[in-house]
């Protein structure tokens, strides 16, 4: 594994895996919604939208961004908790414990984002794979009990 920026080629060759595992995983598995090309990234940066359907969280959008060195994952959780903000995070923090090559964080306007990235250089199907099952799991196992946390007040009836 080098660390050198990928020529323009190797960027291809990547993003023709990045296509290709989509349009088959989008075929053969039901987590996968939708796939979107970002018609806005710039000619050094390949970008995907792809949506997941989940039990505890209905959709969710992982955005993958392809850059010379790094493939980047990025999944909006939820907005910053209304209340109990120790006790949200906490429960975010001993999640990320058992995440493999992700990790909750504080992004824009204190929302909550699931984060994570692998060199370009590695991108293959299995690694694809790995990334669509950590973030799935990942909200599936923490997002109800977050959502309770964070707006508890909101259950309250």
């Amino acid at each position: 594994m080098s660390d050198q920026p990928l020529g323009p080629d190797d960027l291809a060759a990547v993003e023709a895996v990045v296509d290709g595992w989509l349009a088959r995983t989008l075929e053969e598995n039901p987590v996968l919604a939708a796939v979107e090309r970002d018609p806005d990234a710039g000619t050094h940066e390949h970008r995907w939208f792809v949506r997941i359907e989940g039990e505890e969280k209905d959709v969710s959008t992982i955005r993958l961004s392809l850059r010379q060195r790094m493939l980047h994952h990025e999944t909006y959780l939820m907005p910053a908790p209304e209340e109990n903000h120790a006790d949200f995070h906490a429960h975010l923090l001993k999640r990320n414990r058992d995440l493999v090559g992700a990790t909750f964080c504080i992004g824009e306007e204190e929302a909550v984002f699931l984060v994570g990235a692998i060199p370009a250089s590695t991108v293959d199907n299995d690694e694809l794979d790995r990334i669509l099952g950590t973030v799935w799991t990942a909200i599936e196992r923490c997002f109800r009990t977050a959502l309770r946390i964070g707006f508890a007040s909101r259950f309250d009836t």
